[in-house]
């Protein structure tokens, strides 16, 4: 493929989804929201479009109540996609799952009460998941021994870096009640962090997407593909989780940098664009005449586009 600007191409891909909140025998959540029929669109959305993923990173809340029936649904929907895909599939534990179902259900392990902590090699990236869950409590916590195991892993630089992926993001939040269900202790997790191969935090928990920083390193959270929470809301309104503007991320990740994009979980009217059609033509020009047509605003493409445009 024809390499059109600066960069090139990512080293690696990696579809981040959050919080899906799956419930048993496909019901809906608070017997509103269809969250298996807006995990489905969603998988199907990614698998038709044009970004081909190494890795599926679920960042949390699985299920809404950790039943065995919504991870068995859950597994279902979206193996299928991984495999498909060649992508690799990444969980990490939420708030709302149960650890034994968890590791159970997804892994094919003995039922536990022990953190969800696993690595991922993906052709050199690594991608630790990391289980910041309390077991009964929706806040998030790390044990000292978690913190221990972590930077026995990062003691070692991966080739291409290492994706830390969390459901509870150390991240500030307006939401003053979410804050309340924060990651406890942060300072302990940047002190492991401090000086790692770490490229990129991933999270979820919050419901709506919003980036950061933690100890130097970016942090990116993805919003949810069961609802969202409405940071516009009414004043009067303390919380307010709205069936819409459902989302997930694609992560480009780079020799030197990370790009975190946001993918409506639904496809929109399309009011102007290029068909793919016009590649073969756009990949043969040279590259002073590809940028004449392409950013010249009087070139016959885009004075074709604008008079479609217009029609």
């Amino acid at each position: 493929m024809t390499q059109m600007g600066q960069y090139p191409p990512a080293s690696h891909v990696i579809a981040h989804i959050s919080d899906t909140h799956l419930l048993g025998e496909g019901r809906s959540l608070y017997g509103k929201v269809p969250v298996e029929e807006r995990l489905v669109a969603a998988l199907q959305r990614l698998e038709a479009g044009p970004v081909r993923p190494d890795a599926l990173v679920f960042t949390g809340d699985l299920t809404d109540l950790g039943e065995p029936d919504a991870y068995r649904r859950l597994r279902a929907a979206v193996e299928p996609v991984a495999q498909r895909m060649g992508a690799e599939l990444v969980w990490v534990m939420g708030n709302h799952d149960e650890r034994a179902p968890y590791a159970s259900l997804l892994f094919d392990e003995p039922e536990t009460d022990a953190p969800q902590d696993r690595v991922h090699d993906i052709r050199g990236l690594r991608v630790i998941s990391l289980d910041t869950t309390v077991p009964g409590y929706h806040h998030g916590e790390l044990t000292a021994a978690q913190l221990d195991w972590l930077a026995g892993v990062l003691a070692e630089p991966a080739p291409h870096g290492s994706v830390l992926a969390v459901h509870h993001p150390p991240v500030p939040t307006p939401l003053e009640v979410m804050a309340v269900l924060e990651l406890h202790d942060q300072p302990a997790l940047a002190e492991v962090l401090q000086g790692s191969d770490v490229r990129v935090i991933l999270g979820g928990h919050l419901h709506y997407s919003t980036h950061s920083t933690f100890a130097g390193i970016p942090v990116s959270v993805a919003a949810a593909t069961c609802y969202t929470l409405d940071l516009g809301a009414d004043a009067q309104r303390l919380l307010s989780g709205v069936d819409g503007g459902q989302s997930f991320d694609f992560v480009h990740v780079y020799a030197d940098r990370v790009v975190s994009s946001t993918i409506p979980a639904t496809a929109f009217p399309e009011v102007t664009g290029f068909s793919v059609d016009y590649r073969p033509m756009i990949e043969a020009m040279p590259p002073d005449v590809r940028h004449e047509q392409l950013s010249s605003k009087s070139s016959p493409l885009n004075l074709n586009e604008a008079a479609a445009s217009e029609t």
